[in-house]
């Protein structure tokens, strides 16, 4: 259990967090949200005792061993990937180290034998005769194959040396587990096995994750930090949300009769209750929801930009033809005889495991890129728009405040228009007329959805637009997207995002592609 009282963090004159009361107890899984620079991965780090807070307290007991997910890729790159797991559990580590040293020594002595036999016997009550068959198990799960195992860190790549770190931190049973991003750099298959061992794990969890899917699945609890302050309810991400959106309702209508409210807050309650299919965690999030009460239900102020798309004209029977699409970069095949056809109210996520293939795909569609041979066809009707992962030409050395940038894309061109635009993508007041070249990730993002809604385009195309955005962005994107009757074809990792906008899964693969009127979770079914 973990307890936190009266809890504040101050830098320089401002509080990050004030007056921060919370119990964390075993058992659950406890999703930690709020927007960009809210202090999320800072309150992590609280926890963990890597930052000191300001005044209150906070109690661990001290027999609880806690693991974390570390950022520091390259921390281990003179180790094996078995000792770099091995090393999650400190003491086990120790342990090890001390053994080998005794009995490497050419003149092993009685008192030698005396603490080797101490350390053997700790050795086994850590169940360290198991370690490394453990070890292999969480490796595998991740996508790590045992090819690898005594590779040592520097050889491996950057995704899978965040694979080894989160082994890391899962290895050995700990009490608590502290998790920022581990999604970041997994596949589908490592995120649906670390969904099922954070299901299955007896402790303590808490993560910070933007990833929606893996917040409703996993957590018991969501942790809103928020105009400086921290609150905890009951549920996944999916129950957070709805259910301020309804406390934000029904508070702005004082005249609702309490018992209307009442049965409303009950039938929602229900609908959730039944939802989620894994044991463990729905069973006890079914227990805390059943007790749950009005005044604990959460009201949020969060903002939430305004996203929707508006195309000018519909499009027609003729949209989209490739047939026959080839591209070779650098030597390497990227694209192999790739065909299909876009039919009126497509919504197709491309996915694979290459997103070099989706990128180069989407760049050929919009003209950027020639393929080496195939055609592709756009009908009479069509206007696009495209989102590019790599937005760096539209800001770099770009000195235009953000009024003037917008007006670029604008058939509008007045100061009121542009502003109140620009408002409604929360950028109000003095944040319109910033330069665009220093703007952060998301703030880019929010302006590159702009362009495109003022583009009156009646074929959306998206590469991985939830990079960068928080979760309110990612919210607000996904209703718009949901809305959008026109044609949209994107990549994501979004889980969330593509089972709630595609209606059709196109995968590109080494030797073609699969093509198939789906949604996203009956792909990975089929999968």
């Amino acid at each position: 259990m973990i307890t936190v009282t009266n809890l504040s963090l101050q830098f320089g004159g401002s509080k990050l967090f004030d007056d921060v009361n919370l119990k964390f107890v075993p058992g659950n899984c406890y999703g930690v949200i709020g927007a960009n620079g809210a202090g999320k991965s800072t309150f992590l780090k609280i926890l963990s005792g890597e930052i000191d807070y300001t005044s209150g307290e906070l109690t661990i007991p001290p027999n609880i061993r806690m693991s974390v997910l570390k950022q520091d890729h390259f921390q281990y790159d003179e180790f094996t990937v078995m000792n770099t797991v091995i090393m999650g559990n400190k003491r086990l580590y120790e342990i090890m180290t001390e053994k080998d040293a005794l009995y490497a020594k050419e003149d092993f002595s009685d008192e030698d034998g005396v603490r080797a036999s101490e350390l053997e016997g700790e050795f086994s009550e850590m169940n360290g005769w198991d370690a490394e068959t453990e070890i292999s198990q969480i490796l595998q799960g991740l996508g790590i194959g045992s090819d690898m195992h005594y590779s040592y860190m520097r050889d491996l790549n950057g995704g899978d040396k965040v694979k080894v770190m989160l082994a890391q931190a899962l290895f050995g049973k700990p009490g608590i587990i502290l998790l920022d991003e581990p999604t970041n750099n997994l596949d589908i298959d490592s995120v649906r096995w670390l969904e099922d061992f954070l299901m299955d794990f007896e402790g303590l969890v808490i993560v910070v994750s933007h990833d929606r899917h893996f917040l409703n699945t996993v957590c018991t609890h969501i942790v809103d930090i928020d105009f400086k302050k921290i609150k905890m309810y009951v549920g996944n991400y999916d129950f957070w949300y709805e259910s301020s959106q309804l406390m934000q309702r029904l508070m702005k209508d004082q005249n609702k009769k309490r018992e209307d409210k009442i049965k409303d807050l009950q039938s929602f309650i229900q609908r959730f209750s039944a939802n989620k299919s894994k044991a463990k965690q729905a069973t006890s999030r079914r227990k805390l929801l059943d007790q749950l009460t009005m005044d604990e239900m959460p009201s949020s102020s969060r903002r939430y930009p305004f996203v929707g798309f508006t195309p000018d004209r519909e499009v027609g029977n003729e949209i989209l033809t490739v047939e026959g699409l080839s591209k070779t970069m650098d030597g390497v095949e990227i694209l192999k005889d790739i065909s299909f056809r876009i039919n009126r109210d497509d919504k197709i996520a491309f996915v694979g495991e290459n997103e070099l293939a989706q990128t180069t795909l989407f760049k050929i569609l919009v003209g950027e890129l020639e393929p080496d041979s195939g055609t592709i066809k756009w009908g009479q009707t069509i206007s696009k728009s495209y989102f590019p992962k790599d937005n760096t030409e539209f800001f770099e050395g770009c000195a235009l405040d953000l009024v003037s940038w917008l007006r670029q894309y604008s058939e509008d061109q007045s100061e009121s228009f542009l502003r109140g635009f620009l408002g409604r993508m929360l950028f109000s007041g003095d944040d319109a007329l910033k330069p665009a070249n220093v703007l952060s990730g998301g703030e880019k993002v929010r302006c590159m959805l702009s362009r495109m809604m003022l583009s009156g385009s009646n074929v959306l195309i998206l590469d991985q637009p939830t990079n960068h955005l928080d979760l309110e962005s990612i919210t607000a994107l996904n209703n718009g997207l949901i809305d959008f009757k026109q044609i949209i074809l994107f990549a994501s990792h979004d889980h969330q995002f593509i089972q709630t906008i595609a209606n059709r899964i196109i995968e590109l693969t080494p030797d073609g592609m699969f093509d198939r009127s789906m949604t996203y979770d009956e792909y990975l079914e089929r999968k």
